[in-house]
């Protein structure tokens, strides 16, 4: 396990354009964060267990967790093991009669399972430094980018359309005091009533 680091539940986002839901890990830590692409099903299943929401039948992974429960089997932990393919690959660490079991699974079944079976979830140290990001450096690194980027060159049809306030500007005369406005420190004087 000394290759393992805890993460938690930081969030479920979701894309309101596509199906693609997100489950956000968040490292124990430090401020490092691994997003995993889910199913609609799923991330629904998990947003069910964090929110402790009431069903009135077993769903999938309640069952899950009943049946471990019925054997004896003890759950210790979940584990994202590896990252192939933007795949992440899940285990389920079991305990039953002094034996641990490693049983295979998708990374979302065993999220949904750990919240269930109130049980730490863990990741590789291997996946959290292929697949982790720290909201900070990449923000740092986005405004450094577009602080060093240079502005695009305008077209010849930009540089035509741009004349036409150029021209609009060297008319207006700024320096000319309005007659018609008050001056900004003219007392304000009470406006006569609009007729009806």
């Amino acid at each position: 396990m000394s290759n393992m680091v805890e993460v938690r539940i930081d969030s479920v986002r979701v894309h309101l354009m596509t199906p693609t839901r997100l489950v956000v890990l968040k490292h124990i830590d430090s401020e490092r964060y691994i997003p995993i692409v889910v199913g609609p099903y799923e991330a629904e299943a998990i947003t069910i267990a964090l929110q402790e929401v009431e069903v009135s039948r077993p769903l999938t992974h309640d069952l899950l967790r009943n049946i471990f429960n019925a054997f004896g089997a003890q759950i210790a932990r979940v584990e994202i093991v590896k990252l192939e393919h933007d795949t992440f690959f899940g285990a389920i660490i079991a305990e039953l009669n002094g034996q641990t079991f490693e049983i295979d699974s998708r990374a979302s079944d065993a999220i949904a399972l750990s919240i269930r079976a109130h049980v730490p979830i863990y990741v590789h140290a291997s996946v959290m430094e292929m697949a982790s990001i720290a909201p900070d450096e990449e923000a740092a690194e986005s405004s450094t980018a577009m602080l060093k980027a240079e502005p695009a060159p305008l077209s010849k049809e930009g540089v035509e359309r741009l004349s036409v306030f150029e021209d609009f500007l060297e008319k207006l005369d700024f320096d000319k005091p309005d007659e018609n406005k008050p001056e900004d420190n003219a007392p304000d004087k009470p406006k006569k009533p609009k007729k009806k």
